[in-house]
């Protein structure tokens, strides 16, 4: 049995094309909705989804735990409102679920997301065990970024891990990239999820004002100091540092313009949460 699990807030002009995209695969939807305005619930029942009312939080984390504790299926498809499985990842899925397991193919995609899985361990440390039966999978996500798919500059695999056995994973909620805590072992699926977070620039923007104050938000629990150094830093070397990884290491660059923008303001991430940050802590 699959379980879809949701958390959402005022998705209405989204969630009808993902649930779409799973109604053939999912035996089970579950929505969490985190009191939302528009027709978001109306939407999820026409699906045959169950709603769960939940409070609307800033650490979104919160509601998607809640709807991985509420799903009751063997294995969960945990999802935003704004991804769309693909044909081929639907197959994998169903694969996976008759106990067949997915071969990686091509030595250049196992490498990419090999050193993907590294950088997020740097980061957040060790995920998973090296034995033991496989409870949990890396999905790759494709980006569209104004009128484009993003396929370099850092952005892809942009792994994520969404699908997993019932009771394997357990989201810590300490903050925004965070991966789910994994209780066994991880492997990738191949297949592509679909992610259109950001089809239009004024969404990109409404998304980059949230991101920069949960950021912010990190920066007063780790207690930054607003010295002239962090300053110089946050404001000027962190910027570039970023782009120049981005357009030119990662090679964003291929991507034309939508990589340009992307590098750009992935780098004034760091000084818009800097100014947030700092009146945080001296209004």
């Amino acid at each position: 049995m699959l379980s879809v699990a949701l958390a959402v807030y005022n998705e209405e002009k989204n969630l009808g094309e993902c649930l779409e995209s799973v109604k053939n695969i999912a035996d089970e939807i579950i929505v969490v909705d985190g009191e939302s305005t528009d027709k978001t619930a109306e939407i999820a029942r026409l699906y045959g989804a169950k709603v769960i009312s939940a409070k609307k939080v800033a650490m979104f984390h919160i509601n998607k735990q809640k709807a991985l504790d509420a799903a009751k299926g063997d294995w969960i498809l945990q999802l935003d409102a704004d991804e769309r499985v693909s044909e081929e990842l639907a197959d994998q899925i169903k694969k996976v679920m008759r106990g067949v397991s997915i071969k990686m193919t091509g030595n250049k995609k196992k490498l990419l997301f090999e050193r993907h899985q590294r950088s997020i361990e740097e980061r957040d440390g060790k995920i998973g065990s090296d034995s033991g039966e496989v409870t949990a999978y890396f999905i790759p996500r494709l980006n569209f970024f104004l009128g484009g798919w993003l396929r370099h500059g850092g952005v892809y695999p942009d792994g994520v891990i969404r699908f997993v056995k019932k009771n394997a994973t357990a989201w810590p909620c300490k903050y925004i990239h965070e991966q789910p805590k994994v209780h066994g072992k991880i492997a990738w699926l191949s297949a592509d999820l679909l992610h259109y977070a950001d089809p239009t620039f004024s969404r990109y923007l409404m998304r980059a004002n949230r991101y920069t104050s949960l950021t912010a938000e990190q920066m007063r629990k780790n207690d930054i100091k607003t010295t002239l150094w962090a300053t110089i830093y946050y404001m000027c070397i962190k910027p570039v540092q970023v782009f120049l990884q981005l357009y030119l290491r990662h090679k964003g660059i291929l991507d034309g313009f939508p990589g340009f923008v992307w590098a750009l303001f992935s780098g004034l991430h760091y000084p818009l949460a800097y100014m947030k940050y700092w009146e945080m802590i001296h209004a």
